[in-house]
Formats: C-alpha cells, structure tokens, sequence
C-alpha cells in the first residue's frame, strides 16, 4: 500500500493527532485511472467547502499539487486523502495556530461485480438514522460512526447497498452512496442540508443531467415516494452508477433514464 503523511512516504502519525481524538477532519475518497485522479475539480471543492466549514486551514493548491503527484506514483487505484487538523493537548479546544495533517493512501480499485451496474443491485432497509446538523450537513468530514452503524446492519451477501433515512424518515442516501429517484420522467435527489454527504458524482450528475436537458429537483424525498417511484438508482465516485432492482419486496427494472445517465457517464469512468 502506497502512504504518504505531509507529503513524505510515510505510515505514521503522532497519537496526539485530533483527527484519531476527534474526528477533527474531512477526508476524500478518488478514483484513479492512469496516474490521474478523476473528477478532481469536484473532490477539491467539496475539500475546501469542508476546510471553510470547519475553520480549517488549507493551503488547496499545495494539496492538489501534492495529490497529483501522489496520483502519478500511484498509477491506478484509489486514493484516499485524509486532512486533520494536526496534533493537538487533550480537550476540544484546537491549537491556535493549528498545523493540518495531510495523509494520502493508495489502494488497489474494488473489484466491484459487473453485474451491479448491469442488473442493478437489491437495497437493504438500515434502521439506523442520521442525526441532523445543519453544520457538518454535506461534508465528508473523518466522524462515519453512523455508518459504521448502519453498514453492520447486514451481513447477506445479496445486498449491495442500504438506505439510510434521518430521525424524521426522510430518504437521505445510501451508506456509502448517493440515492436518486426518477418519477414521470424528473429526477429527484435528496436535499441534503440537515445531513448526508454531498458526493462528487450527486454533483456530477446533476449537472450532466441539466446539460442533457433533463429536469432534475434537489427536495425531500419520503419514504413512500422512494416505493412508489419509477426509477432507482445509486451513484458514488467509483462505480458511477448501479441501478436500484430491488427494496423490501418493491422491484424495479432498470429503466431508460438510468441508462443513459450510465451512457453518459461511460467515458468519464472507462477513460
């Protein structure tokens, strides 16, 4: 495994590091193909609309400079970039000034089964909620216990993925996807301003989806309309996209507007 800390070939860090204490961080999860990292843009203003959130101070250009050379060596994978807010005493209270932490990890890509993308893949229902903190609301910030929670909920191979609603049971995501739904002919996504994680390629296809001409609406979604919709279907940075078939005995086929937003998206993936 590929691991850099602050720029160095590195596996270490200080036990004082408030990232490991509290969480105190944000973190990117990219795609790497020929030495280049994939939606870059996308990923690196996620990064500084966390660090702006968090009051934390990033030099982004020094880090995109860094990632791409990490990038470079690693060839083909997946990078996870890992800012903290450096080593700090015991307390809540950070140092002033504090020193970010920069680690990047190198791994090989999942090997994600074909047919996920092609038959779509069965949804399980996760009775774990997400608390809602307007916040941290959107940011891919270090503290994922509720999805550690929600992802122990299942063990059976059959299912891919879980959805995960908030304490009020609006549909908000998967564990570690986003969720959209198609009903007569528009596509809805979950407004993610009480929490969720704003992912790259929710953003991606938002916006190839307003180029295609094709009306998209970012809102609450209940659970019912989820059952009741036409279309399903799951999206992060890494396999794009894998069409929903199956929740708690609703089954869907994979449908049209899916389709091509997969064809769409087929050259920014295989390229």
């Amino acid at each position: 495994m590929l691991c850099w800390v602050d720029g160095r070939p590195d596996t270490q860090v200080s036990v004082s590091d408030r990232g490991l204490a509290y969480g105190d961080g944000l973190f990117e999860t990219i795609a790497v193909k020929r030495g280049e990292p994939r939606l870059l843009m996308r990923h690196m203003a996620r990064l500084g609309e966390g660090a702006r959130r968090l009051h934390l101070p990033l030099d982004l250009s020094a880090i995109e400079q860094e990632l791409l050379a990490f990038c470079a060596e690693l060839g083909a994978g997946v990078a996870k970039l890992l800012v903290t807010r450096g080593d700090g005493l015991r307390g809540y209270a950070p140092a002033q000034p504090s020193t970010p932490r920069r680690i990047l990890l190198g791994s090989l890509f999942p090997a994600y089964p074909p047919e996920h993308a092609e038959r779509g893949v069965r949804l399980y229902p996760c009775v774990t909620r997400l608390a809602e903190q307007p916040l941290l609301a959107g940011l891919k910030h270090l503290n994922r216990l509720e999805q550690v929670l929600a992802r122990n909920e299942w063990h059976d191979p059959r299912y891919a993925e879980g959805v995960v609603c908030d304490v009020s049971g609006r549909v908000i995501e998967g564990v570690y996807s986003n969720l959209f739904v198609v009903r007569d002919g528009q596509l809805l996504t979950a407004d993610l301003s009480r929490c969720g994680v704003a992912g790259v390629m929710r953003a991606e296809i938002l916006a190839r989806a307003a180029g295609c001409g094709l009306a998209a609406q970012v809102r609450d979604i209940d659970y019912a309309e989820l059952l009741a919709a036409d279309e399903v279907f799951l999206c992060n940075s890494l396999y794009g996209i894998w069409p929903v078939r199956e929740l708690q005995g609703r089954d869907w086929p994979v449908g049209a507007l899916t389709r091509k937003l997969q064809d769409n998206l087929r050259s920014l993936l295989d390229s």
